[in-house]
């Protein structure tokens, strides 16, 4: 295509999928989409066929669980409203308060679900100040110290989010501390969820380690459900972001090749993590290459500097793997700028154009 385009691959979606149901039979646990990484609604039908419920952060997203994938949401926000509580609780089956306040305030209004409260072990290995919620001064969760001791009858989990496309030897350490810190509380509750952040079809993770985990946490405490809600493993490496060169210029002797794609529009990863990304083609080399630029106004919209192994031509295609998770949910249209095209490759080769996008979507975002 002329069009920059986002491909989600049908048969590696298939290939991560099949892990992780295998996993989740396997480890005896329950393994959900978070939408928050991938929420490409038109996909869905093949997800139903490997798992059976979402996680939601929004009423959005949880009116998408309930009217798009067909199954109630387990949903956790930082802070429900009472405009929105309700249409939530009506979309969800787990509804999980970031703290006891929100709990007091809302709990009646949830009598229809089961609830849970977002717990807080004070230790997380992401590295990355920006996606670490356990960093000093979160605003998630509730450290073991403000829990009373006995929990309210209709609390009937706990959620802990602590990683980051982690290890299942970061989690492995991670639940000490869950346990050291609240494991008192085990014997009131139905359930616990573990987030996100395992990234279980990387190729160097280790699945059998995290299945022996899981089996050994319910012969600790057998009457809690487990439940992981990870968010990249299921897009991870599924598909590329296809973008073109539309010009070359350079300055101090440096060479940018300015594609029809955005950083910050389109890959914001790159700049916030930040997240160098694969270039098909290309070697990462900071002394030597080309700088690749976004066609935004932002002056900091550029990675670089990349080698090729020729001279780029305009017109060209640059092509950026592992595009598919995170991107599509936090695209912007900053500057004006249109979303790439998203399209599925299927398994028989056909490429199916699932979306395009133009100006009414950004003139529609302004009314």
């Amino acid at each position: 295509m002329a069009t920059p385009i986002y491909i989600i691959e049908e048969n590696k979606l298939r290939r991560n999928l099949t892990l992780i149901a295998d996993v989740a039979a396997k480890a005896d646990i329950e393994i959900i989409l978070a939408f928050k990484a991938f929420a490409l609604w038109k996909t869905f039908p093949i997800f139903r066929e490997y798992i059976h419920a979402t996680t939601a952060s929004s009423l959005s997203e949880a009116r998408l669980a309930y009217e798009e994938f067909g199954a109630l949401a387990h949903t956790f926000s930082p802070a429900y409203t009472d405009e929105e509580i309700d249409e939530i609780v009506r979309c969800s089956s787990h509804l999980t308060f970031n703290s006891l306040s929100q709990y007091e305030r809302f709990h009646q209004r949830a009598k229809d679900v089961s609830l849970g409260i977002r717990i807080n072990p004070e230790y997380s290995e992401v590295e990355t100040l920006l996606y670490n919620p356990c960093a000093p001064g979160t605003r998630f969760g509730v450290t073991a110290d403000k829990l009373p001791e006995q929990l309210a009858k209709d609390i009937e989990g706990f959620h802990c989010h602590c990683h980051c496309e982690s290890g299942a030897d970061v989690f492995q350490r991670t639940l000490v501390h869950i346990e050291e810190k609240f494991a008192k509380w085990f014997p009131q509750l139905k359930w616990i969820n573990f987030g996100g952040g395992h990234l279980m079809t990387r190729k160097d993770y280790d699945v059998e380690l995290l299945i022996s985990m899981m089996l050994d946490f319910h012969r600790r405490y057998p009457w809690l459900k487990v439940i992981l809600e990870p968010g990249s493993a299921f897009a991870w490496q599924t598909g590329p972001l296809v973008s073109h060169v539309v010009d070359i210029v350079e300055d101090k002797g440096i060479r940018t090749a300015i594609l029809d794609v955005s950083f910050t529009c389109h890959m914001p990863d790159c700049l916030e993590m930040p997240y160098f990304p694969e270039v098909q083609g290309a070697v990462h080399d900071d002394k030597e290459g080309y700088r690749l630029g976004g066609n935004s106004c932002l002056s900091g919209d550029f990675m670089g500097c990349w080698r090729f192994d020729h001279e780029l031509q305009v017109g060209e295609e640059v092509i950026f793997e592992d595009m598919i998770h995170y991107t599509t949910v936090k695209t912007t249209q900053f500057n004006g700028i249109s979303h790439p095209a998203i399209g599925m490759l299927h398994s028989d080769g056909e490429l199916e154009i699932l979306r395009e996008f133009g100006y009414s979507d950004y003139k529609n975002r302004m009314d």
